[in-house]
């Protein structure tokens, strides 16, 4: 037992003491590294300061240049703004000199001024003793005046003035004529004038529209198919056309009643469309509404399409060729718009033609002349005024809207364009036949004409004639002499001028008849 223990014992004794051994090297070790760390370290930190002082030095050196560098950019702002003050200093200095010469100058003129006025008083005073003298003498050469004639000095101005005024009457008609006789053969340019200013008129800016159409039926029968059950079918209609639609006792008719001419056309051809196909009902209504305006809408191209192909105009907008389009379906005074434009076009063309101007440019203006009457919408401006607007959106020339815009001298006119196409304009309402007039206005003008002539001494017969486009007048050869008779032709002309409004002209003619009449018995 004892012999087992005894190895044990020395195993363990041996183990203790290697432990032991162990420990002493593992400390001698740990001394020897916390040296060798702590002189790394000691390294180490030599060398941070060693960093620091080079990083001390070098940013102080940064900072004296960046102070050096501010230093030297204040003296510059400093420098600048000394030359600056330097510089207002020397203009003031310049400024004060020139008002100090200025005031020397002003000190002068106020010294020859006041020298000029005493020069100018005293010669006030010399005339005002002339003009007493002068008017002495004058009462005194008046006085022995009336005592020789017999006559006063009033009843004296009188005759002289009554005499002066019929002479120069019948010389300013004498120069007159004799004026216009040299314009015409002398002056190409004063011929234009001349004729301008002769037949320029303003035509009256009042249409009257033809607001109903009449749709023929071929019986009574239909009305009540119009109508429908409880009158959906007229209800429909009118809803859809906007047209009102007026059953009555006509026979064999029904009315279509509507400022709008292109609505009153599309209501009139979709009742056809209806009455022809015999299939009437709301949805039937709608559909053959809605056909027909697209066909009326194609129509209206085609129309402004061919118009515009036929008077030779081209680059005209699509906008302005639709309004050129719905023209067909509006009329003035009874004449048709689209065709009242085609003949103002064709006569603006010939007469720029004539006169040496662009007849392409003209024509265009006389197409385009009243669009403004048929508008999209309602609108409270001139139909010039609107035309030129629509003009001036889609690209037309200045010549060509000032046209537009001056026919009815709601702008003034800016060139020889303008006039040609108010003369146009008023020579295709006037022409007869064009347009239609209600008889009272018509006979009423005609009388109005006649009893202007009956108003001047002399004149002893007026008839109006050639429906108002002229005026003979008959005088007495007793009162009225060959000079007094070509006075009185252009006085009643004048007078016409100023008091009446008519379109186109009115040509007055005075005869004079001498007669011999003795009796045989």
């Amino acid at each position: 037992m004892d012999g087992n223990l005894l190895p044990i014992i020395v195993g363990i004794i041996g183990i203790a003491i290697g432990f032991i051994i162990a420990k002493i090297i593992e400390k001698s070790k740990g001394k020897n590294l916390l040296n060798s760390t702590r002189k790394e370290a000691s390294s180490i930190i030599k060398e941070a300061k060693i960093d620091a002082e080079a990083i001390k030095k070098d940013k102080i050196l940064q900072a004296k240049e960046k102070f050096i560098e501010l230093k030297s950019e204040h003296e510059k702002v400093v420098l600048s703004r000394e030359k600056k003050i330097s510089d207002v200093e020397k203009r003031i200095r310049d400024r004060e000199s020139q008002v100090a010469s200025e005031v020397d100058k002003n000190k002068k003129l106020n010294r020859s001024v006041e020298q000029k006025e005493e020069g100018y008083n005293l010669k006030l005073d010399f005339l005002e003793k002339k003009e007493n003298e002068l008017e002495v003498m004058h009462k005194r050469h008046v006085d022995m005046l009336e005592q020789i004639s017999g006559l006063s000095a009033d009843e004296a101005k009188k005759e002289l003035v009554t005499s002066l005024k019929d002479e120069a009457k019948t010389e300013a008609m004498a120069f007159i004529q004799t004026s216009v006789e040299e314009a015409k053969l002398t002056a190409e340019q004063e011929a234009r004038k001349v004729v301008l200013g002769t037949i320029q008129r303003v035509g009256v800016e009042q249409a009257v529209e033809n607001c109903v159409s009449v749709f023929n039926l071929e019986s009574d029968d239909v009305k009540g198919r119009i109508i429908g059950r409880e009158g959906r079918n007229i209800r429909a209609i009118e809803a859809a056309t906007g047209v009102e639609i007026i059953v009555d006792d006509t026979p064999d008719a029904i009315i279509l009643s509507c400022f709008d001419p292109i609505r009153r056309e599309i209501a009139r051809l979709s009742l056809h469309k209806l009455v022809t196909d015999g299939r009437i009902h709301p949805a039937r209504i709608e559909e053959v509404v809605s056909k027909t305006e697209k066909q009326i809408t194609q129509e209206i191209i085609e129309v402004g399409k061919r118009t515009v192909i036929d008077l030779g105009i081209h680059g005209l907008h699509p906008e302005l060729i639709k309004a050129v389009g719905r023209m067909k379906y509006r009329s003035s005074y009874g004449q048709n718009l689209l065709q009242h434009s085609r003949e103002v076009a064709n006569l603006c063309g010939i007469m720029a033609a004539e006169m040496g101007l662009n007849s392409k440019v003209a024509k265009r203006a006389g197409l385009l002349h009243d669009i403004g009457k048929v508008p999209d919408a309602e609108s409270e401006l001139p139909h010039a005024l609107l035309g030129m607007q629509w003009a001036e959106k889609y690209g037309e020339k200045p010549d060509v809207c000032n046209a537009i815009g001056a026919h009815h001298d709601e702008i003034e006119m800016k060139s020889l364009i303008s006039p040609i196409v108010q003369v146009c304009d008023a020579i295709s309402g006037a022409r007869p036949g064009a347009r239609r007039q209600v008889l009272d206005s018509y006979i009423q003008r005609l009388k109005d004409l006649e009893d202007i002539a009956f108003g001047f001494t002399g004149v002893q017969k007026a008839y109006a004639i050639q429906a108002g486009r002229e005026l003979r007048v008959m005088v007495e050869s007793t009162k009225v002499n060959d000079a007094k008779a070509a006075e009185l032709s252009f006085s009643i002309s004048q007078k016409i001028q100023n008091d009446m409004t008519y379109p186109g002209q009115v040509k007055v003619t005075v005869i004079r008849e001498t007669r011999a009449v003795n009796v045989a018995k």
